[in-house]
């Protein structure tokens, strides 16, 4: 009451109409000045979060384990307590593909220490397999180039051990030599065949033609061609430095693409909802958000499978007996994302099992290439990257 009065002689000052309350009913501007001090802006920031907070403890737990609870709600006008589909479904969306973007990266570069150390402790027995001396000189490039990306890549006791390792290695190619009965290596062997197929890579293509595109489309898509030849030819035929750096900017590429990507799949998947239920006479919006609700349980379950991947990884050298319950939990998240869609779009429709179980797999089997076709076109992007 004290708030009506104190405002009652005032005027909004976006549109100068008279003031009753602490916001303008005609544009909804508040009377109070964003110019307050430090402390006053820290606490709304603490009371805003602790307020998204509590709407995550009632959003989450209903997501995961309850299909179709938060749609009803919200067609039922009960929104307040619980996340907005759209902001739910992208920062699930975001979160997920950064976890697993990290999972992804740490298994890239754990696959590249345990190559190192292969290429370390080769001591050339496959030598022996080599018919002519061209075979043994080819053989020993690839494992020099191999050794010259550890140095590049690795410490300096992984460069001191390359050192030893390619001394090594050309000891056991001249024992091979000379039982074929060829001259022995020069000392710069296993340098010139790297140098020429790495410089393969960087012969320029054509420039891209289409007549009814501008010159400057013509120009990006040469350029975006040019990147996808470039990074699978570094990853098919480059050495371990060239592999390494083209799977960097693909899996950053691709990741860099999946979020705006599956965000064009929503408005899609929504239409066969629409297509599929017409007669059910629900509106688009309608079946929006009961795709805006899945799309975020799916991204929740993929985070929740990932992050136990991730720890099933950790805990397996420390403590072997967990393996056995974590292999079962993750067998029935797997399980649970489909049994979780069916009896989502049962409780939502509200049809018959027979009927249920038909569409239910006409739409899976369409999501299914959509799905396919969006991953496919973000890997192509994540290549021109």
């Amino acid at each position: 009451m004290n708030s009506v009065v104190s405002h009652e002689n005032r005027f909004c000052a976006n549109c100068a109409t008279p003031l009753v309350g602490e916001f303008c009913h005609a544009c909804g501007q508040s009377v109070h000045s964003v110019l307050k001090p430090v402390h006053h802006m820290t606490e709304e920031a603490v009371e805003t979060l602790l307020h998204i907070d509590s709407r995550i403890l009632h959003t989450l737990p209903a997501l995961f384990l309850k299909p179709g609870f938060l749609t009803l709600e919200y067609f039922a006008g009960r929104r307040v307590r619980y996340i907005a589909p759209f902001r739910l479904m992208f920062v699930l969306c975001l979160l997920s593909f950064f976890v697993l973007h990290l999972a992804t990266s740490e298994a890239i570069d754990h696959g590249l220490v345990r190559h190192q150390q292969q290429v370390l402790l080769d001591r050339g027995a496959d030598f022996a397999q080599a018919s002519s001396a061209d075979e043994v000189r080819k053989l020993l490039d690839s494992k020099i180039n191999a050794l010259d990306a550890v140095q590049t890549l690795g410490s300096d006791t992984m460069a001191a051990q390359a050192t030893s390792a390619k001394q090594r290695l050309r000891e056991a190619a001249n024992r091979r030599l000379a039982e074929l009965h060829a001259p022995p290596l020069p000392a710069t062997a296993g340098t010139a065949h790297a140098i020429n197929r790495n410089d393969a890579a960087s012969t320029p293509i054509q420039p891209v033609r289409i007549a009814w595109l501008p010159d400057f489309a013509n120009a990006r898509l040469t350029v975006t061609f040019q990147h996808i030849r470039d990074n699978w030819h570094a990853y098919r035929h480059g050495d371990a430095v060239g592999r390494q750096a083209a799977k960097e900017r693909v899996v950053n590429g691709v990741f860099g693409k999946l979020p705006g990507a599956m965000l064009v799949l929503v408005p899609i998947y929504a239409l066969l909802l629409k297509l599929f239920y017409v007669f059910k006479r629900r509106l688009y919006m309608e079946h929006l958000i009961v795709v805006l609700h899945s799309q975020a349980f799916l991204f929740l379950w993929l985070l929740l499978c990932t992050l136990l991947a991730l720890l099933a990884g950790w805990l397996e050298p420390h403590a072997l007996w967990t393996t056995i319950p974590l292999n079962w939990l993750e067998r029935i998240l797997v399980l649970w994302a489909p049994l979780y869609l069916l009896l989502m779009q049962k409780r939502i429709y509200r049809q018959g099992w027979p009927m249920t179980l038909l569409k239910y797999w006409c739409i899976g089997w369409c999501y299914f290439w959509l799905l396919g076709f969006v991953l496919l076109f973000a890997f192509v992007l994540g290549l021109a990257h």
